[in-house]
């Protein structure tokens, strides 16, 4: 029986974030301030719900996760903020998520009990292309991001054959991808505006790696203590080396979000 703390790593990885957030605000309103052009500019500010749906291996069942062939987890919910610098026929569009997501169920076919839980942060930044429809306050758009995504979560086994029963933490990760959306602004008042956007993200295209937390045991428990989305260097098939191949980490977000112009 053993459980994990990894509250100061957790610690780091969110002033990360946050100070990745603030130089992604001071560059977007230096380029604001610096632009020397007489198109007009706009400012809107924030933020919204949604769900992100796991998708490539990611998804899955709790099996697949025990066999290390995918992460097993289900639909979530989302939470963001969003901001945008309006050019002529572009936007620039920067967002923070935070997305959880998690599946309950058998380690094998009958036998024990899984419950996973992933937690994920991304800060993104990309253009939006808008298609301009004259005289309808509606607003298509087509855009690119490319982002910054941290994971990180527990994993609590109890009666399976191959892992102490216990909650375990997951070490925290941060990937590096790119992501591909297409949206709806639509005007709702002078100031305010509803934004639908469908995004499909590739969310660890990279930085994949496996991590060994106790490096100095040889157990199964240690495939599960961080992302693992590379191969394990020791594969071989039996136990304790068992994650055969990299894993891709991919998924449909589908947001609302409320913006207000400034």
């Amino acid at each position: 029986m053993k459980h994990l703390n990894l509250t100061v790593t957790s610690s780091i990885m969110r002033l990360l974030i946050r100070s990745l957030q603030f130089s992604v605000v001071i560059i977007a309103l230096t380029a604001l301030m610096s632009l020397q052009t007489n198109a007009q500019v706009t400012l809107k500010l924030g933020g919204g719900i949604g769900v992100m749906s796991p998708a490539s291996d990611l998804s899955g069942s709790t099996i697949e996760y025990y066999n290390g062939s995918k992460y097993g987890l289900s639909s979530g919910l989302n939470i963001h903020g969003k901001a945008k610098i309006g050019f002529a026929g572009f936007n620039l569009a920067g967002e923070i998520d935070y997305s959880s997501l998690s599946n309950t169920g058998n380690s094998e076919p009958g036998l024990g009990r899984v419950d996973i839980s992933q937690k994920i942060v991304s800060l993104k930044i990309g253009p939006e292309f808008r298609l301009s429809l004259p005289l309808v306050p509606v607003t298509p758009y087509l855009g690119l991001n490319v982002a910054m995504n941290s994971f990180s979560g527990e994993t609590t086994f109890q009666g399976v054959s191959k892992v102490p029963s216990a909650t375990y933490s997951v070490q925290s990760a941060t990937r590096f991808g790119v992501g591909f959306c297409a949206g709806t602004e639509v005007s709702v008042g002078p100031l305010l505006s509803l934004d639908f956007n469908l995004s499909y993200n590739l969310m660890n295209l990279s930085g994949k790696e496996w991590t060994d937390v106790y490096p100095g045991k040889d157990q199964r428990i240690d495939s599960y203590l961080s992302l693992n989305d590379e191969r394990d260097p020791q594969y071989s098939g039996n136990d304790e080396h068992f994650i055969s191949k990299a894993r891709s980490i991919s998924s449909i977000l589908f947001t609302v979000s409320v913006l207000f112009g400034l």
